[in-house]
């Protein structure tokens, strides 16, 4: 068994090195260029576009899920332990500068994660709860690939809900079995059990109750939690001022030389910073544009936008967290901790013991939320392979269950087998990105096009009148809503008569 799981992580470590990094930073440059640096030239368009109001339907009622919600819903998923265990690990490794391979891998995916969920909009479909879509929808619609839709969507499922759902429940019965034991004294091989059921139970009251409880519950506790754990960080930073400087000038002065206390080479260094970045933040990998489908915009580049912000929210806020209060309060030449341990240290070195209680309430937060937010990329996965109530009622109950399992479990070989399998589901939608991002280009010049005449853009299918498979975005008045129209009406003539008057 052990060199099976050897051979997995060997095999998966080769693949996300060699083949899925160097295309997912090609694929991501190519498209910054194209789009004309899009991710920060419209980067007051992303906190305009976040707030938007969401769209009605006949009744009076959102259309689905508010751009903001499906920016949390993103956010859950991404934003987990990784941001604490890995970030602390990657410095341990490659020392501060890999911080700044990841903020840069960050920046060139915020190119990638707009190309896709601009895509995941644009081919999204309606459902009973509002819409759906992602990568195995635009490369079904798009490329008119179904089979292809298919492979992702299956790897998909078995990597997000099960396998890495799993382990972020085996990290909450880990971590809060110990901060019960350090509170109360009472521990024992029963209470990761306990903590599984109450996780489960938690996990099954959220899922069943569909996309929108969700996005409920998502965009209350990102917020929180992202609130919390910046405070902590903030708070070892202030205790450690005096070494901020320097820990910030690290990352620079290191990112490029032999780090001499490490013994980590420029190619250790980059690798370590760009494929942490890759990790937390998803961007170009397919599963973020699940949720970001979710979203009732006016125009498919407005959540592309807003999924753009997502990778900043995650990998320049909560990332950099731990890395900060990880570099001011640690002597890194000492060695010896890596991960979580190595955050716990920070913290309790600087505010005290009572620190590893509050890192167990902010790890529960984050792995509760990447559950959430896993189980929903399933979800819209499962729908595309079979719309019947009864393959979702099944699923949901099997994710449930594994949560269950994994909170109890230790299933490295699974894990090990999910983090290089996740490798071809990305390399799947990077292939499907590289041949609609035509399609991007297109979408961005009309939304840039309406912004400069002053109107918040709108996008109807006749628009682009020779893409096939588009089944939303009929005219106007379905994509703004009812109540909406006159409204939009009424600026679009205003913009007119403005224009006439500059005219003569």
């Amino acid at each position: 068994m052990e060199e099976l799981e050897t051979w997995l992580g060997t095999w998966g470590d080769h693949l996300w090195t060699w083949i899925v990094l160097p295309i997912v930073a090609a694929l991501g440059l190519y498209l910054t260029v194209r789009s004309g640096v899009v991710q920060i030239r419209l980067l007051p368009e992303m906190f305009r576009t976040l707030s938007d109001k969401t769209p009605l339907d006949a009744d009076g009622k959102p259309q689905s899920v508010s751009s903001f919600q499906a920016f949390t819903m993103s956010a859950a998923s991404r934003v987990g332990t990784g941001n604490i265990a890995g970030v602390a690990t990657a410095i341990a490794i490659g020392g501060p500068g890999a911080v700044f391979w990841m903020w840069l891998m960050a920046a060139i995916g915020a190119a990638s994660a707009f190309a896709e969920s601009s895509l995941a909009q644009l081919f999204k479909v309606r459902d009973s709860q509002g819409f759906r879509g992602g990568p195995a929808y635009y490369m079904a619609k798009g490329l008119g690939a179904r089979w292809m839709g298919v492979v992702f969507a299956v790897i998909l499922i078995f990597c997000f809900p099960f396998a890495f759902s799993a382990l972020q429940a085996n990290t909450i019965a880990i971590t809060s079995a110990s901060a019960i034991e350090t509170m109360t004294g009472v521990g024992g091989e029963w209470l990761p059990l306990i903590i599984g059921l109450v996780t489960a139970a938690l996990t099954a009251l959220v899922v069943f109750g569909g996309v929108r409880r969700i996005a409920e519950v998502t965009q209350v506790l990102v917020p929180v939690m992202a609130l919390a754990y910046l405070l902590l960080g903030l708070a070892v930073v202030v205790v450690n001022i005096e070494q901020l400087p320097g820990a910030f000038a690290s990352i620079f002065t290191q990112a490029f030389g032999f780090n001499q206390v490490l013994g980590a080479t420029l190619g250790q260094i980059i690798l370590v910073g760009a494929k942490r970045g890759m990790f937390s933040n998803e961007a170009g990998l397919g599963s973020a544009p699940n949720a970001g489908a979710a979203a009732a915009v006016t125009h498919p580049v407005k959540q592309g936008l807003v999924q753009s912000l997502g990778v900043y929210f995650d990998t320049m806020i909560v990332c950099s967290i731990t890395a900060f209060l990880v570099l001011v309060a640690v002597p890194i030449e000492a060695g010896g901790l890596e991960g979580i341990e190595l955050t716990q240290f920070a913290l309790e070195s600087s505010l005290g013991e009572w620190t590893s209680i509050a890192l167990a309430v902010v790890v529960f937060m984050l792995a509760f939320s990447s559950i959430i937010g896993n189980y929903y990329y399933g979800e819209a996965s499962i729908e595309f392979i079979s719309a019947r109530p009864i393959v979702l009622t099944v699923f949901r109950v099997l994710v449930v269950l594994a949560i269950l399992v994994g909170s109890v479990a230790s299933a490295s070989v699974v894990w090990s087998a999910a983090d290089g399998v996740m490798g071809l589901m990305a390399i799947t939608n990077l292939v499907a990105l590289a041949l609609l991002s035509g399609l991007v280009f297109r979408l961005l010049k009309d939304y840039t096009r309406q912004r400069r005449e002053g109107l918040d853009p709108v996008f109807t299918r006749d628009l682009l009148p020779d893409v096939k498979g588009i089944t939303c975005w009929e005219d106007s008045l379905s994509v703004t809503g009812p109540l909406d129209v006159v409204t939009r009406r009424r600026q679009s003539e205003k913009h007119r008569d403005h224009l006439h008057t500059r005219g003569s």
